[in-house]
């Protein structure tokens, strides 16, 4: 059974270079999604939100490798992030901040999959969050990204780069969420390793 991996399906999307800037166009997707608001270090609310997808991720992975016979690899962690004011992005102003967090899907799973999924999370273990889970088509169109590698507070000078330099000079602005891969488990990855994608969708000025 080949098993879908969208690491390896979407490589132009999740394989950016770590020093310079580069514009992607980034199709329509699916994806598990939960939304909160507030620092991700000290928010409850976030934490359960990370447990809820991982759980529902692995139950639709079991479900679809057993009476569908497709197998995929459960994504990595993902997150939309918006605010009033970009600015606290680059101050890290984490209080500030409110989140969609996702895991991708496979465009074979359905929204009737994923209700089946945070049923059978549900009854297994009480968790908030769960009942907030849902499937999220998302299309972002032209993106700037980069990899950017080291701990998540030390982004900030990226994104002052990002905002002040290279969009103004390359007539772009802002056109949707931060958006940001985590391709590292902080858990098991020192923060000076840890390596994320960070992704702009942009437009025309």
């Amino acid at each position: 059974m080949d098993k879908y991996d969208i690491k390896r399906a979407r490589r132009e999307l999740y394989a950016p270079p770590a020093k310079d800037f580069v514009l992607v166009d980034v199709p329509e997707l699916r994806y598990l999604a939960v939304d909160g608001h507030g620092d991700p270090n000290t928010s409850t609310a976030y934490a359960e939100a990370v447990e809820a997808l991982f759980t529902v991720a692995y139950t639709l992975k079991f479900t679809s490798k057993k009476t569908l016979d497709r197998d995929f690899v459960v994504g990595p962690l993902e997150g939309l992030w918006r605010a009033d004011d970009p600015a606290v992005f680059v101050t890290r102003d984490k209080a500030a901040w409110s989140w969609t967090m996702l895991i991708s899907q496979p465009d074979w799973i359905t929204e009737d999959l994923v209700r089946t999924a945070v049923a059978d999370a549900a009854g297994k273990k009480d968790n908030p969050a769960l009942g907030g889970v849902r499937l999220l088509s998302l299309t972002e169109g032209t993106c700037v990204q980069i990899l950017h590698v080291g701990s998540y507070d030390d982004e900030a000078p990226t994104l002052d780069r990002l905002h002040r330099s290279y969009l103004p000079a390359h007539g772009l602005t802002f056109n949707g969420d931060h958006h940001e891969i985590y391709l590292s488990d902080p858990r098991r990855t020192e923060p000076a390793k840890c390596k994320t994608i960070l992704r702009q969708p942009v437009k025309p000025v």
